[in-house]
């Protein structure tokens, strides 16, 4: 629906750089350090710099209308676009506050509930707890033991979190995955929601993460991760590699309506206003 991407963050380096070259020009200007050819190319530079700032200015002030036309639109794109569904939300990290309420947002705006349960994940993990909480539980989870053995562990416990009901892993190992937990556990999920809040991790960790995401992906119900405009670093491409659709505008209407239409089962894809997004918003069909 729009072409636009809006470049806050490219807007910004842009001023930025013009006010170094300007500073500098005239700093080596009134020092005699430089000659009138020089002069000649700091001035070129410092046009190319306006020109560049206020290409951009356009592009922000064109996204700021389009965004206003979409607002208006809103309403009648979310109505009862999730009714009756059930959604779930993980953090990789910290709860977001920010995020979790954009998200909550987008789901009564369409319908339904807010999340019906959210976990938040202690990271990096401690295999050694866990390992241990799992050998308690006796043989029928002894495949999950080891640290060869965490990748498999993250799918299965993927699994367990859309499909609900006695989750003897998320039991198993609460104290030593969860942070944070609230809502129903037994429920299935008709759709799941993925904010990375942490930093990227490595390891252990990583590798038990890289099981997690496939799992939820695999899990026959949509499967989409969030991130708020600018985002850094960003985790979409993290959330691709793993099989998820990703959003990166949550924070803004067109990024609730595309986790939105997701969740409803639009096209599988990555959405929002990153110059590698798809589109603004998932195709529709109509």
């Amino acid at each position: 629906m729009f072409d636009l991407r809006y470049h806050v963050a490219s807007l910004a380096a842009v001023f930025i750089a013009l006010i170094l070259g300007i500073v500098i020009g005239v700093g080596l200007a009134g020092s005699g350090v430089t000659n009138e050819a020089d002069l000649k190319v700091a001035r070129e530079q410092r046009d190319n710099y306006r020109a560049d700032a206020q290409a951009y200015k356009e592009q922000r002030d064109q996204f700021r209308k389009s965004a206003g036309a979409f607002s208006r639109a809103y309403p009648a794109v979310m109505h009862d676009l999730l009714v009756g569904k059930r959604i779930a939300l993980v953090f990789v990290g910290p709860v977001h506050g920010g995020i979790a309420g954009a998200v909550d947002s987008a789901l009564t705006d369409a319908g339904t509930r807010p999340a019906i349960r959210t976990v938040s994940l202690k990271l990096p993990i401690d295999v050694e707890a866990i390992d241990n909480a799992l050998a308690a539980q006796g043989p029928q989870v002894e495949q999950y033991i080891g640290d060869d053995k965490l990748t498999a562990l993250g799918a299965a416990l993927g699994s367990e979190f859309v499909r609900g009901g006695d989750t003897p892993l998320w039991k198993a190992l609460r104290s030593q995955l969860i942070e944070e937990g609230a809502g129903n556990a037994r429920q299935r999920a008709d759709g799941v929601v993925v904010v990375r809040s942490a930093r990227p991790q490595a390891g252990d960790t990583a590798r038990f993460l890289r099981g997690l995401y496939t799992g939820l992906a695999s899990a026959d119900v949509p499967a989409v991760g969030v991130e708020e405009t600018g985002a850094t670093p960003s985790a979409v491409s993290t959330f691709e590699d793993r099989g998820l659709s990703s959003v990166d505008d949550v924070d803004f209407d067109t990024g609730r309506a595309a986790l939105a239409l997701l969740l409803a089962g639009a096209p599988k894809g990555h959405y929002g206003v990153r110059d590698d997004a798809d589109a603004i918003l998932p195709p529709t069909g109509g």
